[in-house]
């Protein structure tokens, strides 16, 4: 097992990439704190990944409340080996009718909670820890409607150079996982029905070269890479995991004779 005797902190763990991740993780060997707003749904997590998770209701927007379950996890489980700052929401920004409270509220979930997140567990960070952040396609893609998510997740991506650059000296390392189209919760109406899924799932492949909807799996085996030791010379990067969409979309279905 590949992470025995480590502690991680996963923010949005009680759904998607987040459970799925602490999933993984804690049948790696970690003991997982999961943070996330509903508490139904964190109560089922906790059920699911069993004695050795923590689940602990926290808005990522939240600064305090984070601060607040980061330091019961640390008192609990001691101090922290891997964050995942994982927890994100969508929100369509489309040019000429976005709202500011929207538009704020993508910026603020997004980038502002991201750094606060690693900032308020930094004092519960032990050295050599790996820190790892969500990203997303939407930074490079140019997808219209998505300016406040796309600039977040952009953010995202300089923050986590310039915080490897100041963590280093700890040997902190600090790295980015960008998915592409995944099968979670986040799409809502686009997949609410079994003829929606489908429909949406065909529409993904046609513009993904490997022609698949990703799943969660494939975004938590990545971040538990970033994790591991596996990645111990791995520092200021960003991994893609969306079946080539941004490194090679020529290769797409759509574009196949």
């Amino acid at each position: 097992m590949r992470l025995t005797n480590t502690t991680a902190l996963i923010t949005g763990g009680n759904s998607g990439i987040g459970l799925a991740t602490a999933k993984l993780f804690v049948a790696e060997g970690a003991k997982a704190v999961i943070t996330g707003r509903n508490k139904e749904t964190l109560a089922a997590a906790a059920k699911e990944l069993g004695p050795n998770a923590l689940a602990l209701p926290a808005d990522a927007t939240d600064i305090a409340a984070t601060e607040a379950a980061i330091k019961h996890g640390a008192e609990k489980f001691g101090k922290f080996d891997i964050v995942f700052a994982n927890a994100g929401i969508a929100g369509g920004t489309p040019l000429g009718s976005a709202t500011l409270d929207v538009f704020e509220k993508v910026i603020s979930t997004n980038l502002t909670g991201v750094f606060f997140t690693v900032q308020s567990a930094l004092p519960y960070l032990n050295d050599n820890a790996s820190v790892i952040l969500n990203g997303s396609v939407i930074s490079v893609l140019g997808i219209p409607g998505y300016s406040a998510y796309g600039a977040a997740k952009a953010g995202v991506r300089a923050m986590a150079r310039i915080m490897a650059s100041e963590l280093s000296p700890r040997g902190i390392r600090v790295n980015v996982v960008a998915p592409g189209a995944i099968r979670t919760p986040i799409w809502g109406p686009a997949t609410a029905t079994p003829e929606a899924e489908k429909a949406f799932e065909k529409r993904i492949g046609m513009m993904t070269p490997l022609g698949r909807l990703g799943e969660t799996d494939h975004v938590a085996k990545t971040v538990l890479f970033l994790a591991s030791d596996d990645s111990s010379h791995v520092q200021g990067q960003e991994i893609f995991v969306d079946g080539g969409a941004v490194a090679s979309p020529s290769g797409a279905p759509i574009y196949r004779g």
